[in-house]
């Protein structure tokens, strides 16, 4: 059957290219409610980024250690475990408006304990790793309810642009933070650069505070391992949604040098603090690039074949970031590896969002955030244990490898997930 031709027999011209290719801000014109809750994210966001490369950059300045920066993803990883799986059975059993409220509020005490100890001059790691530590946890909890409480703020169709749209939030926040922190630590110092994350919390809690109240619906599940261990239950079978998680655990331990831009910057490149914002900036930048390209991602239906193809862009792109030895060769790799992981992010989280259900919907995004938040952790501490074990470069090049070749026994393992089908999505 052919399509209905409009009244005078011509047929709807298509929009421009750019319209075709540029992301789709529905969902920004469509709620106020999104709007602001994504503008308050980006901006605490920012913030939050300046306090890790901050923290980041003060350990190694105290102690001079890659492997020491590396432990700041360490001692991060256990709450983030702990607190997101715990925090999305909370975010099934509660209204998440009120707990998002609650966790952002104590965030913002933590930063600015964080100010405290760099303006009194403590100089103690354990004091930073402890900070950080609780920080992970509470960040845990909030995005488990944030993801969980997406898909109630924008109609259905409209997620991949809602996620693609949380991609520009999230990366501007990852580009500017990082310039914004080397900026502040290298021109005024670590105290100024905490403090501003304090402040960026204010705008998220406007954000909340305007938002509708949200109560769980559906069968409520009482909060605990119990609620966790049905989480679980329900993702183990389902192999197109498990694939979500391992196909980015793989990704992010093996591929994440994050933990070496610091040595990177001083070694390698013969910069400073502004060196080292520019690498940890560089990834964020083409990721902002290539979400602000993304009009395209509503009409993919082959999901899951597009986030194996862009963990396997990622790989190669890290590679060659590590054989890179100037400056701006190795920010485009690093940029190239942000625009691929950008994808596979939008598809994966697109993927989840579809296929679980309100009442385990939080749950389910509180594994999600695990591997989201504690697989670059992991990284940290592979790749900086495995540079002072061998070398940076080393590191760097066979982390990209192994990513590859991960992805690939991952396909063949579970071979369903190149198959997905957006129009008819199988979890």
């Amino acid at each position: 059957m052919t399509a209905a031709m409009p009244e005078g027999g011509e047929a709807e011209p298509k929009p421009p290219l750019w319209q075709r290719i540029a992301a789709d801000v529905t969902p920004l014109r469509e709620s106020p409610e999104y709007r602001r809750w994504w503008a308050g994210y980006m901006v605490s966001n920012v913030g939050s980024q300046v306090t890790i490369v901050a923290a980041q950059l003060q350990v190694f300045r105290l102690t001079h250690s890659s492997f020491d920066v590396g432990i700041t993803g360490l001692v991060t990883v256990i709450p983030l475990i702990v607190f997101g799986l715990l925090g999305g059975s909370i975010a099934d059993a509660m209204d998440r408006r009120k707990l998002m409220l609650l966790t952002t509020s104590i965030d913002t005490v933590l930063a600015g304990l964080m100010w405290v100890q760099a303006a009194a001059g403590l100089d103690r790691v354990w004091v930073i790793y402890v900070l950080l530590g609780a920080q992970a946890g509470f960040f845990s909890i909030d995005s488990s309810a944030r993801g969980a409480m997406l898909p109630r703020l924008v109609r259905r169709e409209l997620l991949p642009a809602a996620n693609s749209l949380g991609q520009i939030s999230q990366n501007t926040a990852l580009t500017g933070g990082p310039l914004l922190a080397g900026l502040l630590v290298g021109s005024l110092g670590f105290s100024w650069a905490y403090g501003v994350d304090a402040l960026s919390f204010l705008a998220i809690l406007y954000a909340l505070l305007r938002l509708p109240p949200a109560p769980p619906v559906g069968e409520v599940s009482k909060a605990g391992l119990k609620s966790v261990a049905e989480g679980l239950r329900f993702l183990g079978p389902r192999k197109n949604l498990l694939m979500t998680f391992l196909v980015d655990i793989n990704a992010m331990v093996f591929g994440m040098p994050r933990a070496l831009f610091p040595a990177l910057a001083t070694g390698t490149f013969h910069g400073g603090a502004g060196t080292a914002g520019l690498l940890y900036a560089a990834p964020p930048v083409g990721a902002l690039v290539g979400a602000g390209l993304s009009g395209w991602s509503g009409r993919v239906r082959r999901q899951g074949l597009a986030v194996l193809v862009s963990v396997g862009v990622w790989g190669a792109a890290i590679a060659g970031f590590g054989l890179s030895h100037l400056l701006w060769l190795g920010l485009v790799m690093l940029a190239i590896a942000g625009a691929a992981d950008m994808v596979s992010a939008i598809f994966r989280s697109t993927i989840l969002q579809v296929a679980t259900p309100d009442s385990l919907r939080g749950r389910l995004q509180g594994v999600f955030i695990v591997v989201v938040a504690g697989g670059p952790r992991f990284g940290d501490v592979e790749s900086g244990t495995v540079a002072s074990l061998v070398s940076t470069e080393f590191s760097i090049v066979s982390g990209g490898l192994a990513c590859i070749v991960g992805m690939l026994l991952l396909a063949a393992r579970y071979p369903s997930f190149a198959k997905y089908d957006a129009a008819d999505p199988v979890p």
